[in-house]
């Protein structure tokens, strides 16, 4: 049970420092989890997908959420750093981004799955921002210090 509200700019900083996560939505009455490249803008994140899977249709003027995390081997700063996850929660709009923000995520994939990347953008204003962190023992940390809620 959360303990604490996260300070919102310490989820956002948090997923800054990560380049992928993965959105959840359903289609049909039917969950489903996609990967996608994401960036942090000021109220909002913006994701970019591959338009030939069409999880974009899904989510357009849905309520989706999107978790990033560090929990893989080796991503948190050779095992030295805590491990965390933040999951937002909001309406995903598809949108064309800016030039600007088109060059924050940097280059495109070659491919997916083996068909040529057609980019797709999804913009989320997060309603709900949760913060996992998941301490190692002998932290000094009280068990109960390990996630954190907010409304946004």
């Amino acid at each position: 049970m959360p303990t604490e509200a996260p300070d919102v700019t310490e989820a956002t900083a948090l997923l800054a420092r990560v380049p992928y996560g993965r959105l959840a939505a359903t289609l049909r009455a039917m969950p489903f989890v996609a990967p996608a490249r994401h960036v942090v803008l000021p109220g909002a994140l913006l994701l970019r997908m591959h338009a030939g899977l069409g999880y974009h249709r899904a989510c357009s003027g849905s309520v989706v959420a999107y978790g990033a995390d560090n929990l893989a081997p080796g991503s948190a700063a050779q095992d030295q750093e805590p491990r965390w996850s933040v999951q937002c929660i909001g309406t995903a709009v598809t949108v064309r981004p800016t030039d600007e923000e088109s060059a924050l995520f940097g280059p495109e994939p070659l491919l997916v799955d083996g068909e040529r990347f057609d980019a797709v953008y999804l913009r989320i204003v997060p309603r709900l921002t949760s913060v996992h962190r998941l301490l190692p023992r002998g932290s000094g940390e009280r068990p109960s210090e390990h996630a954190a809620s907010t409304t946004i």
